[in-house]
């Protein structure tokens, strides 16, 4: 799904306006942007939390998904190999 895709699905399950729904996930997305940036953490009830993990040979940018994400994969919550959704496209074993 791309953003075009995903802004017009949003669109339809809420009966708006595709231009209303673009403007709204954009401001969302930007903020995101603009917490990565200062180095906050993002936590998304039932979606998961961003954050950076300032590391002594660089910085990483991490995903840690929701109970609800780690049991749609059949991830045990305390796995902490599959803390990084971007690396774990299959289940971590």
């Amino acid at each position: 799904m791309n953003k075009k895709e995903w802004i017009k699905a949003v669109a339809n399950q809420i009966g708006q306006p595709e231009s209303q729904v673009a403007l709204t996930l954009e401001a969302g997305l930007e903020e995101i942007y603009q917490s990565m940036k200062r180095e906050e953490k993002v936590t998304l009830v039932n979606f998961g939390t961003f954050y950076i993990d300032a590391r002594q040979n660089g910085t990483v940018f991490k995903f840690n998904p929701s109970q609800k994400w780690k049991a749609l994969f059949g991830w045990a919550s305390s796995y902490s190999r599959c803390n990084a959704l971007w690396k774990c496209v299959a289940p971590c074993r």
